[in-house]
C-alpha cells in the first residue's frame, strides 16, 4: 500500500511510490550500529533483522540501553552525529533509506514514516501554540493550509483524548500536563496518516485510561489504512496485548522474536523469562519488590500506623490558574487544577496519589515542594506551617527532595553526571570535593549505573539511565521525604524492580517517607501504605492498596483498574 493522504474534501487517497502491496512496510537486515568515541566504535546494535508487514504491529522490547530506540532512529536517519551504521540495510516501502537524497528523505518523514518520540518536553516548541505545531505537519506536506490545517489539528487533538481541543489548541506546551503533551506528539505523528508509524515509548507518560484510548486509536489506524507500527516499549505486558509480534532486545541483539502469545506465555530465552518475572501485577500475590517493601520485617511493618505523627501534612490545598490579566499564561477563564486536597504523610511510610494526567497529581506535589504557590491551603512539616523566605525554603528542601517525571528536562545538559549528583551537596555545604566524589560513586552503584558514568553527560545516556541519575541526585542529601513524580515510568521492568528494591532498602534503613505520584497502578499497589485517587483536582477515594484494588467504591477507580493492560 502506498503512502495515504487525505484530500481537501476529507476522503482518503493514496500516492504512488510506496512499493508493491506484497512488500513489507519495513525491512531491516543485519543492521550494525556503533557510537564513535575516543576509544573507537562502541557497538550499540548488532546484526538486527526483522520485517514488518503492512497492517502489522511489531513491538520491540528490552531494558533501557538495549538498542531499541537506536534501531528506530536509524529507520528515518535521525541518529546522532556520533552514530555510524557500519553494515546492514533498512528498506521502507521498497526504498533503501540510506540511498535517499535529503529532499527525498524529508518527503518520506511524516508522510511515509510517522514518528511519535519519547520525550514531550524537548520535542514541542515552547513558544509556539500547540494547535499550530500540529497544523504545521499538514502544511509541510501540502495536505492542508491555513484555517483548514488548524481545523484538522483540532480534530486530531480531540481524537487523542484532549478535551475542549479547539480552546486548548490555542495554549502553549507549558499549560499542558506531561501526559497531555505526549498526546500532542501522538497527534503530530498521526497527522499525515503515514504508511509506517514509529512509536517510541508513546504511552510511557500516560495514565492507563488515556493509554488505552491512544492505543485503540493506533489500532484503528492500522485497520483502516494498513499502517504498519513499530512500537518501542519497555512494557512487555502492553507489547503483548497490542502487538501482533514481539521482538526482545538485549545488549543490541534480538534474542527472541515471535507472536505475542508465544513470547508472553511460552518464552524461550532466559532474558525474556527474567523480563516476565519482573512485571508487577495488580491482582497477583506480592513478590519481588513487594516482599521487600511490604512483607514481614519491612518498613511498613515497623513504622508508625497511619494515625501516628505526621512528617508532612497538606490541608485543603487549592490551585487556580488563569482568570487574571497580563501575559498569555494568566488570561482566559479560571481553571481549578487542585480543589481542596488534604493528605498526611507519616514518617517512614509511602503515600501514593494516582489518577489520569491532568487530574492535579503533579500540581499537589509541586505545591508541597514549594515550586508552585497555593491559591489557598497550607503545608505543614513536623506540625509547623512551612515558613516563607529563601533560607526557610532551603532548609525544607534539604529534607524534602524531588524526582521529577522527565529526566531530560531535570538534568543540566552541560553538567557531567557526577556534577549533577554532587551539586545538591555542594549547595548545602555537605563535605569536601573528595567526600562528595566518593558519595557520587556510592550513589551510582546504588542505582545500578557504572562508576564511569560520573564522567558522562546526559546526552550519552538512555532515558532510563538519566532517570536513575535523577534518583541518585535526590538521594544525595539523605532527605526525610522523597517526592517521586512518575519516577519509574520511563524504566524497563528489570531496572524498575531494582529501583523499587533500592527505595525499599533506603526506607527501611533511613526511615524515609515517599510521596509517590504515578499512573502505574500495578507499581502503586506494590509499594504503597495508603493510596489517594484523584479526579479533576479532587481526591475521590482513599484507602489501603488492599481495599482500593480489592473492592473499589468509586466508578472512576474501577475504570482505572479495568484499563490496565492484561497481556496477550
Amino acid at each position: 500500500m502506498s503512502d495515504p493522504h487525505r484530500t481537501a474534501a476529507g476522503s482518503i487517497t493514496t500516492s504512488a511510490g510506496g512499493g508493491s502491496a506484497d512488500q513489507p512496510a519495513l525491512s531491516i537486515s543485519d543492521l550494525h550500529i556503533g557510537f564513535r568515541s575516543r576509544r573507537g566504535l562502541s557497538p550499540a546494535v548488532r546484526g538486527v533483522s526483522f520485517d514488518i508487514a503492512r497492517g502489522e504491529t511489531l513491538a520491540l522490547v528490552g531494558e533501557s540501553g538495549s538498542g531499541k530506540s537506536t534501531t528506530a532512529a536509524a529507520v528515518n536517519r535521525l541518529l546522532p552525529d556520533t552514530a555510524e551504521i557500519s553494515s546492514g540495510h533498512i528498506v521502507v516501502g521498497g526504498r533503501d533509506v540510506a540511498a535517499l537524497a535529503p529532499r527525498e528523505l524529508q518527503a518520506l518523514r511524516g508522510a511515509g514514516i510517522g514518528l511519535v518520540p519519547q520525550d514531550p518536553m524537548t520535542n514541542l516548541n515552547p513558544v509556539m501554540r500547540v494547535g499550530d505545531q500540529v497544523a504545521e505537519a499538514f502544511e509541510v506536506h501540502d495536505l492542508a493550509t491555513g484555517e483548514g490545517a488548524r481545523d484538522r489539528a483540532v480534530e486530531l487533538l480531540t481524537a487523542v483524548g484532549i478535551d475542549d481541543a479547539r480552546e486548548r489548541a490555542r495554549q502553549y506546551p507549558h499549560e499542558f500536563s506531561g501526559g497531555m503533551r505526549q498526546r500532542v506528539l501522538i497527534a503530530m505523528g498521526l497527522a499525515c496518516r503515514p504508511a509506517l508509524l514509529i512509536a517510541d515509548e508513546p504511552t510511557s507518560a500516560l495514565d492507563v485510561t488515556v493509554q488505552r484510548r491512544v492505543l485503540d486509536l493506533l489500532d484503528g489506524l492500522t485497520d483502516e489504512l494498513g499502517t504498519a507500527v513499530l512500537l518501542i516499549t519497555h512494557d512487555l505486558t502492553l507489547a503483548a496485548e497490542r502487538a501482533d509480534r514481539v521482538a526482545v532486545m538485549q545488549a543490541g541483539e534480538i534474542v527472541e522474536i515471535g507472536s505475542a502469545q508465544d513470547v508472553m506465555h511460552a518464552p524461550q530465552h532466559d532474558y525474556t523469562k527474567r523480563l516476565l518475572a519482573a512485571i508487577p501485577g495488580t491482582t497477583a500475590t506480592p513478590r519481588g519488590p513487594v516482599a521487600t517493601l511490604r512483607g514481614p520485617g519491612s518498613t511498613a511493618a515497623t513504622t508508625p500506623a497511619p494515625g501516628g505523627p505526621a512528617l508532612v501534612e497538606v490541608r485543603d490545598l487549592v490551585k487556580v490558574y488563569g482568570g487574571g490579566r497580563g501575559s498569555h499564561a494568566l488570561r482566559g477563564p479560571a481553571y481549578t487544577a487542585v480543589d481542596g486536597v488534604s493528605l498526611t504523610i507519616p514518617a517512614g511510610r509511602t503515600v501514593s496519589v494516582v489518577g489520569e494526567s491532568g487530574s492535579g497529581k503533579s500540581t499537589v506535589a509541586n505545591m508541597l515542594l514549594g515550586l508552585v504557590e497555593p491559591t489557598s491551603g497550607t503545608v505543614l512539616v513536623d506540625g509547623q506551617e512551612r515558613a516563607g523566605g529563601r533560607r526557610a525554603l532551603k532548609a525544607v528542601r534539604r529534607r524534602v527532595q524531588p524526582v521529577f517525571q522527565n529526566p531530560y528536562a531535570s538534568l543540566d545538559p552541560r553538567f557531567t553526571v557526577g556534577r549533577s549528583i554532587s551539586e545538591p551537596m555542594a549547595v548545602h555545604g555537605i563535605g569536601d570535593r573528595a567526600s562528595r566524589r566518593q558519595r557520587v560513586a556510592e550513589l551510582l552503584e546504588q542505582v545500578a549505573l557504572p562508576a564511569d558514568a560520573a564522567d558522562r553527560h546526559p546526552h550519552q545516556l538512555s532515558g532510563g539511565q538519566r532517570q536513575r541519575v535523577a534518583i541518585a541526585r535526590a538521594l544525595s542529601l539523605e532527605p526525610d521525604l522523597v517526592v517521586l513524580d512518575e519516577a519509574v515510568s520511563a524504566l524497563d521492568v528489570l531496572v524498575q524492580q531494582q529501583i523499587l528494591e533500592l527505595l525499599a532498602r533506603l526506607q527501611s534503613q533511613l526511615g524515609l517517607a515517599y510521596l509517590f505520584i504515578s499512573h502505574d497502578l500495578a507499581v502503586v499497589r506494590m509499594i504503597s501504605d495508603e493510596v489517594h485517587v484523584m479526579q479533576r483536582g479532587r481526591i475521590v477515594e482513599s484507602g489501603s492498596p488492599e481495599a482500593l484494588f480489592g473492592d473499589p467504591r468509586e466508578d472512576y477507580t474501577r475504570e482505572l483498574l479495568s484499563a490496565i493492560p492484561k497481556g496477550a
